[in-house]
């Protein structure tokens, strides 16, 4: 029996622990949970098990196998090395926090020092395991390669962010950011995870396009990435209506962690 711990107790979190609760994971038990308030983090684990812990060192005291973060890229950020560095699994959902290229240089050389490893959920996006075949065929054949991931939102989803307008709530459509997906999660931290997650397993975060465009009277998010090289055009497109989908991708990943068949 594996042990996971959760820090963010919103939706995501419940979610994982829900699947706990339910047996959708019987080969994991929920040993601690931290959120900005322990209210939620007992709620949590009146539900599903556990200790609801205040601080970070609490929650390794229990020594989980693996702990999913699932509140947003700073929590990413002050877990992420902590974790490692006691040889631990971390599977984060505000995958958004490795954009930062010198923090996810120093994630991967603690986990290889400590015996740690990083698990990139598929969040709200798909095709991580295409996108790297490809990336790797055209690096090794010295190839050019392409990659972009364009996300249509409706214009409520990005009020209090610099992008919205007024003007955007009454135009059918409009494309308010192009660039990097390096640039993307510097000007909306906490909306791009899913760029910064398929720019790693492609060509990374400086190379991959982000496009995001806002369409009136959208609900939720649909993201389309396309990648091409001499020979191979990859398209992966993915609609949610919810966020749910990025929590399941957990359950998902911890399936597969466990199960006697693992899916790439």
């Amino acid at each position: 029996m594996k042990k996971i711990a959760i820090l963010g107790c919103g939706q995501l979190g419940s979610i994982v622990a829900d699947a706990v609760a339910s047996g959708l994971l019987p080969d994991y038990a929920l040993c601690a949970s931290m959120s900005r308030k322990l209210p939620d983090a007992e709620a949590l684990c009146a539900k599903a098990g556990g200790v609801a812990c205040a601080t970070l060192e609490e929650v390794l005291a229990h020594k989980p196998d693996y702990v999913i973060e699932t509140a947003a890229v700073q929590v990413a950020k002050e877990s992420c090395l902590p974790v490692l560095e006691a040889g631990l699994g971390f599977i984060p959902i505000s995958i958004g926090a490795f954009a930062d290229a010198d923090f996810y240089a120093k994630a991967c050389a603690a986990a290889k020092a400590h015996g740690g490893r990083i698990y990139l959920p598929h969040g709200a996006v798909g095709g991580f395991d295409v996108l790297h075949t490809v990336a790797l065929m055209a690096e090794a054949k010295g190839q050019p390669i392409t990659a972009e991931i364009h996300t249509h939102k409706g214009p409520a989803s990005l009020k209090n962010t610099p992008l919205f307008t007024d003007e955007l709530m009454t135009t059918p459509e409009k494309t308010v950011l192009a660039g990097t997906a390096a640039e993307a999660i510097q000007v909306l931290p906490t909306k791009v995870n899913v760029a910064v997650a398929a720019a790693l397993a492609s060509i990374g975060p400086d190379a991959m396009g982000a496009k995001i465009t806002s369409v009136e009277g959208f609900a939720g998010d649909d993201h389309c990435i396309t990648m091409e090289t001499d020979g191979l055009k990859v398209t992966s497109d993915v609609y949610s209506r919810t966020a749910e989908i990025a929590g399941w991708s957990i359950v998902s990943l911890l399936q597969n962690l466990a199960g006697p068949v693992v899916l790439f």
